[in-house]
């Protein structure tokens, strides 16, 4: 079995627009600015052997904010961009009870089926405390990375960290402990 690193989009690859505290999703690929370390930590967790997947929600194309065709070049621009195996999106929002928007599991589970990957031997990395509760709820170990969001505080994640590259340095030195956080 395969080991993965899942990761969020927005706030962990790319840039989120914040208004009044909440994070966004940028509104088009042209906006769509890599964060610093990003093209680093993925090559070198790919380069390990790691599956690098990207599970995200992107409820602003169930809203009408966001087109899903918009969405779609963005992750095409990703895909050029780095080694990434695969892409899972939610396009609901909370009231729609799907099994795959976060904070729930579904895009975890999807993928490691699809991929024969060992979740407990997995990372999920992320921004928010949705990421963080759908690692745990997949068996993954979680790494958090530090935000100014006002919205509720991710629960008891394995590790914090300033970014992806911090991450990936982490989770390649297996250096997850609880001293990290």
């Amino acid at each position: 079995m395969d080991r993965a690193v899942f990761l969020d989009r927005d706030g962990v690859i790319n840039w989120v627009v914040l208004v009044r505290g909440r994070p966004y999703s940028p509104s088009s690929v042209e906006k769509l600015e890599f964060l610093p370390g990003v093209s680093e930590a993925i090559h070198a967790l790919h380069g390990a052997g790691f599956r690098v997947i990207i599970v995200t929600n992107q409820p602003d194309v169930a809203t009408g904010a966001q087109q899903r065709a918009v969405v779609e070049m963005m992750h095409e621009h990703i895909r050029r961009s780095f080694p990434i195996d695969d892409i899972k999106v939610c396009y609901h929002v909370d009231e729609d009870g799907c099994a795959c928007r976060k904070p729930k599991a579904g895009m975890l589970l999807e993928a490691a089926k699809e991929w024969t990957l060992d979740l407990g031997q997995s990372f999920m990395v992320g921004d928010r405390w949705r990421d963080i509760q759908a690692g745990q709820a997949a068996g993954c170990k979680t790494i958090l990375i530090k935000n100014e969001y006002k919205e509720r505080p991710a629960d008891n994640p394995d590790a914090v960290v300033n970014s992806l590259l911090e991450a990936s340095v982490l989770i390649l030195s297996n250096g997850i402990a609880g001293d990290h956080k």
